[in-house]
């Protein structure tokens, strides 16, 4: 007999390198919808050396990179393990996303580090992981799949935008789930910081003082990814082959470079929200993005009022994917739908993410 209440805990560590999100779920399921609660969450920031390790990945040679991959999950695990500990907690089972290597779709490619096997034995606990493999095998993009989430738990908002790394967003079009990945997000602001040695922008104070570089500008917005039907998403490598060129190319104070791109992603978040015609339609905001408040004014501006914008709790802001990744692996116990054709454009929907036991 299935249950319908599960206690997991969801594992997210992002494009941004902003660190690992661990949250502990309820999710129980009354009269085939679901709710939930975030019952524990914290943020594990990584040291510099291993952000600079987990960065460098995509360098590494095929030896190197795999065994990585099972030193993070049992980095993962141990991290999990502790975090059970503190907190006294029962669990049904971990979900983890793991984090992106590679993401390169249209090559049938998509590596998700952090390896399942090593991440149960290392915490003692079921895992669920590698939700991303099977839709790309399936031929489709792979992501984004926060998606199911949206719509399943926060289908009360016309819109999710999601301001991590990458900013992504989904909403329903004709009773289906549409979603893609819009532009790089935290991934450029933070770049961009570290040429003034700061990890990030608080606020989005420094972008404030900034000046708009209108030939900077025109060339973000030309990237072709922009002018490209969905499904689509975006990766890191992306990013370095398209957009660090231009950053480093353009000669301007690193003030004006992030007044420029703040200008830069709300504008490509704005047109996406404006081009589906929906009026008065409400803007859920969550990642690290939602803290920017430069970002979240400009993006108001660009807006012209046809969506209400909506900044959540700080829970939700910080774990919403840790969450829905978490909700992901439920849907995968009971082997319900959580990847959609409709986002990522696969032959079908499916039922993905690969279970490990711990030995």
């Amino acid at each position: 007999m299935q249950k319908n209440h599960y206690k997991v805990i969801g594992l997210m560590s992002g494009t941004s390198l902003d660190g690992l999100d661990i949250a502990y779920c309820h999710f129980t399921k009354n009269n085939n919808s679901w709710e939930f609660s975030i019952e524990k969450a914290e943020s594990i920031d990584y040291d510099n050396h291993f952000k600079e390790k987990l960065k460098n990945t995509v360098h590494l040679n095929a030896v190197d990179l795999l065994a990585f991959h099972n030193e993070f999950g049992t980095w993962l695990g141990e991290k999990t393990k502790e975090f059970i500990f503190t907190h006294q907690i029962q669990v049904d089972f971990i979900s983890s996303h793991g984090h992106t290597v590679f993401h390169q779709p249209e090559i049938g490619l998509t590596y998700q580090i952090g390896s399942g096997q090593h991440l149960a034995n290392a915490s003692g606990h079921k895992v669920i992981c590698d939700f991303r493999t099977l839709d790309v095998a399936l031929g489709g993009q792979g992501a984004p799949l926060v998606p199911i989430g949206d719509q399943l738990l926060f289908g009360d908002y016309d819109f999710c935008l999601n301001l991590g790394g990458i900013s992504n967003i989904s909403f329903d079009v004709k009773g289906k789930r549409i979603a893609f990945d819009i532009s790089p997000a935290n991934m450029l602001l933070n770049y961009i910081c570290k040429k003034i040695n700061k990890a990030y922008d608080h606020g989005g104070a420094i972008a404030k003082t900034g000046i708009l570089n209108r030939v900077l500008l025109d060339q973000l917005n030309a990237l072709a990814y922009y002018s490209l039907p969905y499904p689509k998403s975006l990766g890191y490598e992306w990013f370095v082959d398209k957009v660090i060129p231009i950053i480093e190319n353009t000669n301007d104070t690193p003030e004006n470079l992030l007044h420029t791109s703040v200008h830069h992603i709300a504008t490509q978040i704005a047109n996406t929200i404006i081009d589906t015609h929906k009026n008065n339609s409400s803007l859920l905001i969550t990642g690290g993005g939602a803290k920017n408040d430069f970002l979240i004014e400009i993006l108001q501006q660009q807006l012209e009022g046809q969506a209400n914008v909506i900044i959540p709790s700080t829970d939700i802001i910080d774990y919403k994917e840790a969450l829905i990744f978490g909700f992901m692996g439920v849907l995968r116990e009971l082997n319900e739908v959580n990847c959609l054709q409709s986002v990522t454009g696969a032959n079908r929907d499916s039922s993905s993410g690969v279970l490990y036991r711990p030995y």
